[in-house]
């Protein structure tokens, strides 16, 4: 057996971030009236807030802004978009978007199946995720999911983000692996399996809506689905 130690990414890979977010989403823009506000739709509001999100993840792991700027920006600028000025309401959608976001307990198909099935095998499974610590933690301990992993490692824990080598260095340290023996599993194939080849690990890209690739990589394994694990593991 090739691999010894298996290491995943948690949002959009084995927690359904989508799913979550856009049930926070729809209760916030409700209880906030923002209809009354301007926001025509909560399918408009969550398109704009998706958009911002995501160019400000990217700012993020970047170095461009700290966590508490992506924290509240992506409120602020959403709420721009439709002539809504208003930094108290940006403020408190921020702090009560990620009260609420880590007791959603959507997951992907196949992933308690996946888990107990490589525990089954005595892997040791491990986590890396550029998460914020103490959600990350609440996410997987109100999923149910906790107990399948090992060590859990944050960018906040580690000092570094994925898809920075050194992320996925600190990651082998600590589950005292080899990166011969490592396999890394993630849907971001610029972050995930950018920097696990990078460090020298095997990759699974993890693609369950066959989206085009964002740069020319080619992983080590596709799968649509956390199932097809079983034939590689």
């Amino acid at each position: 057996m090739k691999y010894k130690h298996i290491f995943f990414d948690l949002d959009h890979t084995l927690w359904d971030f989508e799913a979550n977010s856009f049930e926070v989403l729809e209760e916030l823009y409700h209880e906030h009236n923002l209809e009354s506000r301007g926001v025509a739709s909560f399918t408009v509001f969550h398109e704009h807030f998706t958009v911002h999100n995501d160019k400000l993840w990217d700012r993020f792991r970047k170095g461009f802004i700290n966590r508490n700027e992506l924290r509240v920006k992506r409120f602020r600028v959403t709420l721009l978009d439709f002539k809504i000025g208003d930094e108290k309401l940006a403020d408190a959608l921020s702090v009560q978007f990620l009260e609420r976001l880590p007791f959603k307990t959507n997951l992907f198909p196949h992933t308690k199946d996946v888990l107990e099935y490589l525990a089954a095998k005595n892997y040791p499974i491990h986590l890396i995720t550029n998460g914020f610590e103490e959600t990350q933690l609440q996410k997987i301990r109100n999923s149910g999911i906790d107990h399948f992993f090992t060590h859990i490692i944050t960018s906040e824990s580690a000092g570094t983000l994925k898809p920075k080598k050194e992320i996925f260095d600190f990651a082998i340290a600590k589950a005292v692996a080899t990166t011969e023996t490592s396999i890394m599993i993630g849907d971001a194939l610029d972050i995930d399996v950018l920097g696990a080849y990078n460090a020298g690990i095997d990759q699974v890209h993890f693609n369950p809506l066959l989206l085009a690739p964002k740069i020319d990589l080619k992983p080590t394994y596709s799968i649509q689905s956390l199932h097809e694990l079983k034939g590689i593991l």
